[in-house]
């Protein structure tokens, strides 16, 4: 008998995405790896359809197919029955395209009902959320559900990934030291970022405003006394209401992928004081755009950016404040700090991002046609 050979690639694969945030831009530099190693996606699109530039952007990678699923985000649940449209939708469309693995943007449904491998890239999850932003405090009721759904969604999968070392710690906390996790780094590719020759005396800042996580208001408490303008990209409202008000930063409002590169290409500092984050794509933009950096001292900042940055508590105004005058003041120490952002955001490219997840499809795969295999000797035997 012929046993099925090990390392097999897939041909298609369903890839899960919405285009609120940053999702989007991963799935699509993910999406564009894979087409460059001969795999077909199908870009399942949830929540909000793409606008006319994103679906533009998509439709430009060879072998990118896009369908819009008409149903609500599995994050913006707010119980089991919310998940349901979105589940069946998933199922339905993986068998009728024929596709060899779902990859899901999150694990609230990795226990998809589906006879297809399914993998998860966790960006960010409520539970960790709150380990970070409320660490004394019990995860609230109302969200109770969803940590339960996360948990089954995380040890159903074939396969979980986290975008770095620090937050696959942080999922182990939240949801059990033996959760099998493996880790590839998000990637941005240097084409897209653009340094202007001369840059502006300006502080720039980007991401979802409204989330309490991005900590604005401490960015905005120490923006009162920067020598220089400091701004913030970003859309301030949230899916909840939610909504951001400034004293000190100047809001830019929401910028589409493009402009936002423009002015981060302008700017001579990039900061962030975010008290919770997975990965930070808006940083690693930011150095690639050839921004000095200042960081919240957090383990994933830590991680990512070592000694390429100046880090700050992620709670003190003073500090923050001070930093960042600090490289205002001293334009060899912003430049020599703006180069070695960027040489350490090259190490996180695109392609490596895409190598990694495609090492652990095949794995994924391998590992179902081994069970297969298994199960025709049982049969024969």
């Amino acid at each position: 008998m012929r046993m099925t050979e090990p390392r097999a690639a897939p041909r298609r694969i369903l890839l899960v995405a919405d285009c609120v945030g940053g999702v989007w831009p991963y799935s699509l530099e993910l999406a564009r790896g894979l087409s460059h190693a001969g795999v077909e996606v199908i870009l399942a699109v949830a929540g909000p359809s793409p606008t006319a530039a994103q679906r533009a952007q998509a439709e430009a990678i060879p072998g990118l197919r896009i369908q819009i699923l008409d149903v609500a985000l599995d994050w913006m649940a707010t119980g089991e029955a919310d998940l349901a449209p979105l589940r069946d939708r998933l199922v339905a469309l993986a068998r009728r395209e024929d596709v060899d693995l779902i990859h899901l943007n999150g694990a609230a449904l990795g226990d998809l009902p589906t006879e297809r491998a399914v993998v998860v890239t966790q960006h960010s999850c409520l539970a960790t959320w709150w380990q970070a932003m409320r660490p004394e405090a019990p995860l609230p009721a109302e969200w109770q559900w969803h940590r339960a759904r996360m948990a089954i969604g995380l040890r159903a999968a074939d396969a979980v990934i986290a975008p770095s070392a620090a937050f696959a710690a942080a999922l182990r906390r939240a949801y059990g030291t033996d959760l099998e996790l493996d880790v590839v780094p998000n990637g941005r590719s240097p084409r897209q970022c653009h340094s202007a020759a001369r840059r502006h005396a300006l502080v720039i800042t980007a991401g979802r405003l409204w989330d309490e996580a991005k900590n604005l208001r401490t960015l905005d408490a120490a923006a009162e006394g920067v020598l220089w303008p400091v701004v913030a990209a970003g859309p301030r409202r949230g899916p909840d209401g939610q909504e951001a008000a400034f004293e000190h930063v100047f809001p830019l409002g929401p910028l589409d992928a493009a402009e936002l590169r423009r002015r981060l290409g302008l700017a001579a500092v990039f900061v962030s004081l975010a008290a919770y984050e997975p990965f930070g794509l808006a940083v690693l933009e930011a150095a690639l755009s050839g921004c000095a950096l200042v960081l919240s001292d957090i383990p994933t900042f830590r991680e990512i950016w070592d000694d390429a940055a100046l880090f700050v508590p992620p709670h003190d105004p003073p500090a923050a404040r001070a930093a960042i005058n600090r490289l205002i003041a001293d334009p060899e120490l912003r430049m020599l700090l703006a180069a070695g952002a960027r040489r350490r955001a090259l190490v996180y490219p695109p392609e490596a991002c895409a190598r990694g997840t495609l090492a652990v499809y095949r794995r994924v795969l391998d590992e179902a046609a081994r069970r297969g295999d298994d199960e025709l000797l049982r049969a024969a035997g």
